[in-house]
Formats: C-alpha cells, structure tokens, sequence
C-alpha cells in the first residue's frame, strides 16, 4: 500500500472561501478518488494548516489525463491557499509505525497533529524516530496504534494515526513518566501547533479538526 500526504496554509483571512472552495469542488474530488482507486482520504484543519492524507494500491500511477485531472482540482484553491507540499510532490516521512492496518475503520479514534520544527531541528526529529523504529527492531506493533505515520514539509510535522478503540488501557505510571520525558525533549526541537501536549506544558493551543473523509 502507498500512502500520499499533502499539506497547505489558508491564506490570511480566506479560511470561509477555503471551505465554500472545498465544498464546490468535492463531487470533482470524491468522482477522482473513486476514480483513481485512492482510498481513506481524510482532510484535516488546525489553525490556518491543511493536511491531507490519503491511500492506494502499490503499483497505482496516474496517467498524464490524470495528473491533468488532479491540476484542475487543485486550480479550485488559487489565490485560497499557499501549498507547503502539493498532493503528488511527495512529502518527507520522518516516522513509522504501521503495525496491523485495521480495514474497518467502525472502531477506529482518528488521531492527528501538527507541530512546527525549530530552525536546524529536522534532520535530529528524523535520528530520534529512526531510533524508536530500530527499538522496534522487525517486530509488529499489534496496536492500539495502527497506521501511524509522521509527515514533513516546510518546516512542519504532521502526524496520522489510527487507533483501535476496542485495544486502549488506562496509562500506567511507568508509561506516562516516559511520556513526560520524551515529550519534554520534544520540546527542545519544535513548538505545538495542536493541542496534544497542553496537559503537559499548560498552554493553549487549537485541537485539530477532521474536515473531510471518503
């Protein structure tokens, strides 16, 4: 399976003519992803970001109609939103942890964040996820995450998660120290864009928001 993020910024002031773009241009964008066979697409706001996240088969590519097909959607958006990373430019993956890919998603809680690097701060965000992945070593996570990955582009981070409801324990102590610790030294390398941590650091920030699915 391919996975394919995108990301935006609205621009200053337009986030109303963002979601009227959106909503006229949603037949042409559900009819492509039919289409196309790209599957579990979800949009998702925070502030004035955009992230996109979607899925195809390994071997999908879109013919040059079809990329034709794509500009044309994206046109709906001009003069709307400044594009951090257009669908099909390909996004950095900083993290992974795919696990068991749970088909039906009747009993899956959706988590995504976003957060932005500080200056000079990508390139330690990637070692220090490379390490959980080689502590992880060859073995697969049977949840309750699923399908997590971490995107980057532009300076920013964008996290997707899925999680299987029906596996969630209460945190023991052991397990919320060392959330507390690594979160802390998450600190040192980028700010929070999205609420996640406000538990931890007292302050406010937006929750994000799921926009769109198909």
């Amino acid at each position: 399976m391919k996975r394919h993020a995108f990301a935006m910024k609205v621009c200053e002031g337009k986030m109303n003519d963002f979601r009227k773009a959106l909503g006229k241009a949603w037949p042409s964008i559900v009819s492509f992803l039919d289409d196309k066979a790209f599957h579990n697409f979800s949009l998702w706001n925070a502030s004035d970001l955009v992230f996109g996240y979607c899925e195809s088969s390994d071997d999908a590519s879109l013919t040059p109609e079809g990329k034709g097909e794509l500009q044309e959607i994206l046109s709906s958006f001009d003069g709307i939103v400044s594009w951090i990373s257009a669908p099909g430019q390909g996004m950095r993956l900083m993290y992974h942890n795919f696990g068991i890919v749970r088909e039906n998603k009747e009993l899956i809680r959706h988590r995504m964040f976003m957060t932005r690097l500080k200056a000079g701060c990508e390139e330690e965000y990637k070692r220090r996820h490379d390490g959980l992945i080689a502590e992880r070593g060859d073995t697969v996570d049977p949840g309750p995450d699923s399908n997590f990955s971490i995107w980057n582009a532009g300076g920013y981070i964008f996290g997707y998660d899925e999680i299987d409801t029906t596996m969630e324990t209460e945190e023991t102590e052991e397990a919320h120290q060392a959330t507390v610790e690594w979160e802390t030294r998450q600190l040192e390398i980028m700010d929070w864009i999205t609420n996640d941590c406000d538990w931890l650091t007292g302050q406010v920030h937006v929750s994000s928001r799921r926009l769109a699915w198909h």
